[in-house]
């Protein structure tokens, strides 16, 4: 079955690094060499354990953590510690399964969007635009999107690169999932050109808003 102890998981997960995965991963501003595939089974076995989650993430290690956050119960999590924990989350795939795999099933995700979408830190920030654009798709009652407008096309040219992207996807969302902002929305990207140039591997959609929102759209009326 395997060791169930924060050390013999540790172990675990020392001697499933990978040097050639950890400088891929390097690549993207992440610094653990584990497979996720072999994550997720190790998560699998464990099932839940919000108290062994607990303890993984007070570690500090990526691995760890990603394994912490797939064993959790994210309902657990108080404001605090929710908000806490994003703000040690500095490398972008414990940030992304933070905010995906926690943070959005939480009862304070409301809460903390708001208040972290007006944060100075700009990483801070880019989550509480990730939970904005998740609002923008499956609970847009309420948000002002002429205002998120105005505030992408003030903001979003300038914003450092974490921020920038979660931004730039909020854009596109809108343009994607709201047929009457879809122009504005489309002329904010042309006139912006962000991630114009983005290289994207061939038989993928480019992050460039315009042409996302028109191939997303294109999808859903074919």
């Amino acid at each position: 079955m395997g060791d169930t102890t924060v050390a013999g998981l540790m172990a675990e997960l020392a001697a499933l690094d990978d040097p050639r995965t950890r400088a891929v991963n390097e690549k993207h501003g992440d610094d653990h060499g584990v497979n996720l595939g072999r994550l997720r089974e190790i998560a699998k076995r464990l099932k839940t354990q919000p108290d062994l989650a607990r303890e993984l993430w007070r570690t500090g290690d990526s691995a760890a953590r990603l394994l912490a956050l797939l064993i959790c119960r994210p309902r657990a999590f108080e404001r605090a510690e929710l908000d806490a924990m994003l703000r040690a989350a500095r490398t972008p795939k414990v940030h992304d399964w933070l905010v995906n795999y926690v943070v959005k099933k939480s009862p304070h995700a409301e809460d903390l969007r708001v208040a972290w979408s007006a944060d100075p830190d700009p990483v801070v920030a880019s989550a509480g635009w990730q939970l904005t654009t998740e609002r923008v798709t499956r609970k847009p009652d309420g948000l002002d999107l002429p205002v998120l407008l105005d505030t992408i096309e003030a903001d979003m040219r300038q914003a450092p690169p974490r921020l920038q992207w979660a931004m730039n996807h909020c854009l596109a969302q809108i343009g994607i999932d709201h047929a009457d902002h879809r122009p504005r929305a489309i002329d904010i990207g042309e006139r912006l050109e962000v991630l114009k140039d983005y290289p994207t591997p061939p038989g993928c959609t480019s992050p460039f808003a315009p042409i996302w929102i028109t191939e997303m759209v294109r999808r859903q009326t074919t």
